[in-house]
C-alpha cells in the first residue's frame, strides 16, 4: 500500500499544468475571499471526484515542497459541500493537516484516507474518521503519533489551569466498529499504550495490514483473518516462534515484510532455514517477501562450488538460498537489503533488494522510501559511492528516485545530507545528455528545498556543488530571485566555512553575468552589493587576497553592468575606499586589479555619479594605472575607460588642481598608443552603447580615440560576436560620422575608416 508518486520526465498533463495554475491562483479562479480571509468556492462550481482528489493531493504537495507557495487556512472548507465538491481518493502529510481540516471534509464519501506523519491530529481527528465509516476501503494512519491522544482540562484552581491547561490523555475506547467495508489499513508507528487487537477486532475481512514499528507480545488475533489476509507487514516488530506460528497460518498472504532496521534496536529473533522452510510450504501465494535487516542463525546457501555455477539464473530449482527452491515460481520481489543472502548468483525474484549492485539498491530505495527514511539514507549512500566510483547505468531512474527521497523527507537530515551528495554526481557533465530540461528543473528545486531547510554546513555544500553542475544563470533561471536569496543568506552568516563561502560567491557571480538589467537591479535591491562589499572588507582585514576577494570584485563588476542603481550603491556603502585599501594592499594582485577596474568603468558610465570620482587621490590613481602592465593591456584598458567617460563631461567639470587635466590626457594618448591592436581580450562586452556615445562628440578626442580603438580591436579579433553587434546597435553610421568631423585626430579617423 503506498501513495508516493515518483518524480517523473515525461511533459505534464493539461490536468497537471491546469491544477497547479488553479492552485496558485484560488482567488482568481475557482474562489473568491469572503470578509478578506474565508476562501469560498464561486456558486456556479461543481466538480467531481476526479478533480477535487487532484486538487488537494497536489496541494499538499505543493504546501509541502514549493516554499513559495502559500497555504489557505481555509482551503479544505472548499470541499464541505458534496453537493458542489466530490472527495474520493486524498493523501496528507504531515503538519500541512490539522484536525479542523479533516473535520471540514466530514461529509465526504471517502474510498481512501492516506494520513502520512500527520502529527498534528489528534482523537478529534478519530472521531471525525467515523464520519467515513460506511465508505471507507483503504486507510493509512501511519505516524500519526497523536491521533490518539485528546487533550483533558485537569480542572482544579486557576492557578494550575495557567501553567498547565491541558494534558494529554491516551484515548482507549476507540474501535473500528462500523468500518465494515474497511480492507485496507495502516497502523504503523502506533503510539504505544493503544490495544491493536482491541481497536482491529470488530473489522470482519481486512486483506492488508501494516503494523511497522509496533511491538506485540502476541499476534494470534491475526489467525481471524486467515481466508483474507494477502498483505502483512510487521516491519521493526520483534519477532518470536508464537509470531512465526501465527504467520505460517495465514495462508492467503500474497505479500509479507518481516524486515528490520538492524541499525535500531538489538533484536533476539534470528531468522534460520527451518522459518523459510516454513514459509515456503505454508505461504504457496507468497508472490513478495522482504526479510532485510536480519541476521542469518545458521547458513541458509547452498555449497560455495554449485552456487556459482552457470549463468545467472531466478529459477527456483537452481536457488543459492537453500530454502527458497521448494518456490513453484520465481518472487515478484524479495527483501534482502543489509543481509549477506543478497550477494549470492541465483536468487529466485525478479526484484531484489539488497546492497550488491546498482539495480538492488535503486530496488530498495523504490520500496523504502515512503516510510522508511532510516534505511533509505544508507540506501541512497550507497548509490552515492556507485556514482562516485562506477558509471551509473540506470540514470534516469536513480535520479527520479532521489529526487523523490529529497521531497518526501524534506525535513529528515539524514536523507539531506546523502541525497544531495548523490545530486552532485548524478548531474555531473557525463550524464547531462540523458537528462532532460523538466528532470533537471526538478533536482534545481529539491536542491533550492535543501539549502532553505538546512543550515548545516555538509547540506549547503553539497547543494552549492550541484548547483555548480548547471549551465549559470540559463539553468536557474526560473527560480533566479529564490537562488540568489539563499546564496546571499548563506555569504551573510556570521561564520562560515570557507568552501562554501567560495562556491557561494562564484555562483552569485555567474547570476549575474550575463542577464537582464530587470534581474541585476532586483538582485540589487536583495542586498547583493552590500554583502560583496562586507566580504571584501573581511577579507582585507585579514589581508587576505583569494578567491572570495576576487570573485567578490567579479561579482560587483557584472551586477553594475548598465545598472545605475547598483553603481550608486557601490559608492554609497564605501566602495572606493576599499578599492584604495586593496590597490595599495595587495599592489601584485593583477586578476583583482582587472575586477577592480571594470567595476569602476562601469561607474563612470553614469554621468550623475561622475563627480564623486572628480578627486584629486582617484584620478591620480587612475592616471598612474594607465601605465599598468597587469593582465595584459586589461588594467590600462579599463583605468583609460574611467578617464575617457571623464574627460567627456569637458574641462569645466574638471574641478581639480592636481593632476592637470592636460597632463592626463597626454598619458591617456601614452597608453593607447602602447596596446597591441590585436590583444586577445578578457572582456565581455553585451551592449556597445556606452563605447558609442563617446562617438560623436568634439569635446574629447583622447575618449573618441579610446572608444574608436575599442571597437576596432573587438571586431578585429572577434568579429563573428561584435561585428553583429556594431551593425544592430548603429554603430556604423556614427563612425561615418566622425570621420567626417574636424576636431577629430587623423588617427583615430583611420581606425574608424
Amino acid at each position: 500500500m503506498t501513495s508516493l508518486e515518483m518524480a517523473s520526465d515525461s511533459p505534464e498533463s493539461l490536468m497537471t499544468l491546469c491544477t497547479d495554475f488553479c492552485l496558485r491562483n484560488l482567488e482568481g479562479t475557482l474562489c473568491y475571499l469572503l470578509d478578506n480571509e474565508t476562501l469560498r468556492l464561486h456558486p456556479d462550481i461543481f466538480l467531481p471526484s476526479e478533480i477535487c482528489d487532484k486538487l488537494v493531493n497536489e496541494y499538499v504537495e505543493l504546501a509541502k515542497t514549493d516554499s513559495i507557495f502559500k497555504p489557505h487556512e481555509s482551503f479544505f472548507t472548499l470541499f464541505s459541500d458534496p453537493r458542489s465538491t466530490r472527495l474520493a481518493r486524498i493523501h496528507l502529510r504531515e503538519q500541512i493537516v490539522q484536525d479542523q481540516d479533516l473535520e471540514a471534509i466530514r461529509k465526504q464519501d471517502l474510498v481512501e484516507l492516506y494520513l502520512t506523519n500527520c502529527e498534528k491530529l489528534t482523537a478529534k481527528s478519530l472521531q471525525t474518521l467515523v464520519s467515513f465509516s460506511h465508505t471507507l476501503i483503504s486507510l493509512s494512519l501511519f505516524g500519526c503519533c497523536n491521533i490518539f491522544y485528546e487533550e483533558e482540562n485537569p480542572g482544579g484552581c486557576e492557578d494550575d489551569c495557567l501553567v498547565n491547561p491541558t494534558r494529554q490523555v491516551l484515548v482507549k475506547d476507540f474501535t473500528f466498529e462500523g468500518f465494515s467495508r474497511l480492507r485496507f489499513l495502516n497502523l504503523g508507528r502506533l503510539i504505544e499504550g493503544v490495544n491493536v487487537e482491541t481497536l482491529l477486532r470488530p473489522l470482519a475481512s481486512l486483506a492488508a495490514l501494516d503494523l511497522s514499528g509496533i511491538q506485540l507480545n502476541d499476534v494470534g488475533f491475526l489467525t481471524q483473518w486467515k481466508d483474507t489476509l494477502v498483505s502483512l507487514v510487521l516491519y521493526n516488530m520483534d519477532l518470536s516462534e508464537e509470531h512465526i506460528q501465527v504467520i505460517a497460518q495465514l495462508r492467503k498472504l500474497r505479500h509479507l515484510d518481516i524486515s528490520r532496521d538492524h541499525l535500531s534496536s538489538y533484536y533476539k529473533f534470528k531468522l534460520t532455514r527451518r522459518v523459510l522452510n516454513l514459509f515456503v510450504e505454508n505461504l504457496v501465494n507468497l508472490s513478495s517477501l522482504d526479510i532485510s535487516g536480519h541476521t542469518m542463525l545458521e547458513n541458509c546457501t547452498i555449497p560455495n562450488m554449485e552456487e556459482k555455477m552457470g549463468q545467472t539464473s531466478i529459477e527456483p530449482a537452481k536457488s543459492s538460498i537453500a530454502p527458497f527452491r521448494g518456490l513453484k515460481r520465481p518472487l515478484q520481489f524479495l527483501g534482502l537489503f543489509e543481509t549477506s543472502l543478497c550477494r549470492l548468483t541465483h536468487i529466485p525474484a525478479y526484484k531484489v533488494s539488497g546492497d550488491k549492485n546498482e539495480e538492488q539498491v535503486l530496488n530498495a530505495i523504490e520500496a523504502y522510501t515512503e516510510h522508511r527514511p532510516e534505511i533509505t539514507s544508507r540506501a541512497i549512500n550507497l548509490l552515492f559511492d556507485i556514482a562516485r566510483i562506477e558509471r551509473c547505468s540506470q540514470l534516469l531512474r536513480a535520479l527520479q528516485l532521489v529526487i523523490t527521497a529529497l521531497k518526501c523527507h524534506k525535513d529528515d537530515k539524514n536523507i539531506q545530507v546523502t541525497g544531495s551528495a548523490a545530486l552532485f554526481y548524478l548531474t555531473n557533465s557525463e550524464y547531462r545528455m540523458e537528462q532532460s530540461v523538466k528532470l533537471r528543473r526538478q533536482v534545481i528545486q529539491v536542491v533550492l528545498n535543501g539549502m532553505e531547510s538546512y543550515q548545516e554546513v555538509t547540506v549547503q555544500r553539497n547543494c552549492c556543488l550541484t548547483l555548480c553542475n548547471f549551465s549559470i544563470p540559463e539553468e536557474l533561471e526560473f527560480q533566479y530571485r529564490r537562488v540568489n536569496e539563499l546564496l546571499l543568506n548563506i555569504l551573510n552568516q556570521s561564520r562560515q566555512d570557507e568552501s562554501i563561502q567560495r562556491i557561494a560567491v562564484h555562483l552569485c557571480n555567474a547570476l549575474v553575468c550575463q542577464v537582464d538589467n530587470d534581474h541585476k537591479e532586483a538582485v540589487g535591491k536583495m542586498g547583493f552589493v552590500m554583502t560583496m562589499l562586507k566580504l571584501i572588507q573581511k577579507k582585507l582585514a585579514d589581508k587576505t587576497c583569494d578567491q572570495v576577494m576576487e570573485f567578490s570584485w567579479s561579482a560587483l563588476w557584472n551586477i553594475t553592468d548598465e545598472t545605475p542603481d547598483n553603481c550608486e550603491m557601490f559608492l554609497n556603502y564605501s566602495g572606493m575606499k576599499l578599492f584604495l585599501e586593496c590597490l595599495k594592499e595587495f599592489p601584485e594582485k593583477q586578476e583583482l586589479h582587472r575586477n577592480m577596474l571594470g567595476l569602476l568603468g562601469n561607474v563612470a558610465e553614469v554621468k550623475e555619479l561622475r563627480p564623486q570620482l572628480m578627486t584629486s587621490q582617484f584620478i591620480s590613481v587612475f592616471s598612474n594605472l594607465l601605465e599598468s602592465k597587469a593582465d595584459g593591456i586589461e588594467v590600462s584598458y579599463n583605468a583609460c575607460g574611467v578617464l575617457s567617460h571623464i574627460m567627456f563631461d569637458g574641462p569645466e567639470a574638471w574641478g581639480i588642481c592636481e593632476p592637470h587635466r592636460e597632463e592626463v590626457v597626454k598619458r591617456m594618448w601614452a597608453a593607447i598608443q602602447s596596446w597591441d591592436i590585436n590583444s586577445r581580450r578578457n572582456i565581455n562586452y553585451r551592449s556597445f552603447e556606452p563605447i558609442l556615445r563617446l562617438l560623436p562628440q568634439g569635446i574629447s578626442p583622447v575618449s573618441q580615440h579610446w572608444a574608436t580603438w575599442a571597437l576596432y580591436n573587438l571586431v578585429s579579433v572577434y568579429p563573428d560576436k561584435y561585428c553583429p553587434l556594431l551593425i544592430k546597435e548603429g554603430g556604423i553610421p556614427l563612425l561615418k560620422d566622425m570621420i567626417k568631423m574636424a576636431s577629430a585626430r587623423q588617427e583615430t579617423k583611420e581606425m574608424a575608416r
